[in-house]
């Protein structure tokens, strides 16, 4: 008798070539930040790419709760003044004059070699927990960022509440919350330095099994 959890064998042969290439992805996938961008653009046809894979995240009743903002050119300049702005107070008690003038200038020029940032928006239906919602919403980010890691393409997902007020000042529909901005850059890493600053736990720590 076959278990039903074992794949049929035709499936296992046929999709054998494809695992390896899969995994490496996966694995090599980390966040890389925006003052780690090289400036260059990216084109419009690998960022439609890039959003058309994240609609193929996984949704409960196929409800597709999310929608994307990008945001480029004079936006990065805008969302650099904007976090300036946002933490301006906040520095002025925690830093000296001169530090606190050097944090604000970094904040200002943090966002100029990004390509792009991606508004992340949940669009809620509410009759669906709202877990399921934000857990797809989620998966469809790490499909953007697969697909950044396949085309080289640094990125990661920023949700400090600067980024989600940021989204939201766009203007979001009663039932949208913002989850925040994911940047994307080209960058100069080496598929070494990925695996280099990579770390995860070994998987018998962390996995269960019962047969």
């Amino acid at each position: 008798m076959r278990n039903i959890f074992e794949a049929p064998d035709h499936l296992v042969i046929e999709d054998s070539a494809k695992a390896p290439e899969v995994s490496d992805v996966i694995r090599k996938r980390r966040s890389i930040y925006a003052d780690e961008f090289t400036g260059e653009a990216i084109a419009d046809e690998l960022l439609e790419e890039i959003l058309i894979n994240a609609t193929w995240a996984p949704t409960h009743k196929m409800t597709e709760p999310w929608r994307f903002i990008v945001f480029k050119g004079r936006y990065l300049e805008e969302y650099g003044r904007y976090m300036a702005d946002y933490y301006e107070k906040y520095y002025q008690s925690k830093l000296t004059p001169v530090r606190c003038m050097q944090k604000l200038d970094y904040l200002r020029a943090y966002p100029l070699k990004a390509a792009c940032m991606i508004g992340v928006i949940l669009v809620r239906n509410p009759k669906l927990p709202e877990w399921e919602e934000v857990a797809a919403v989620a998966s469809a980010v790490q499909n953007m960022a697969l697909t950044c890691t396949a085309h080289h393409i640094g990125a990661y997902w920023s949700t400090p509440r600067c980024a989600i007020d940021f989204v939201m000042e766009t203007g979001l529909a009663p039932n949208e919350q913002s989850l925040g901005l994911v940047f994307m850059g080209c960058c100069n890493h080496s598929d070494h330095e990925l695996k280099k600053k990579k770390k995860r736990a070994p998987i018998a720590d962390k996995v269960t099994w019962l047969a």
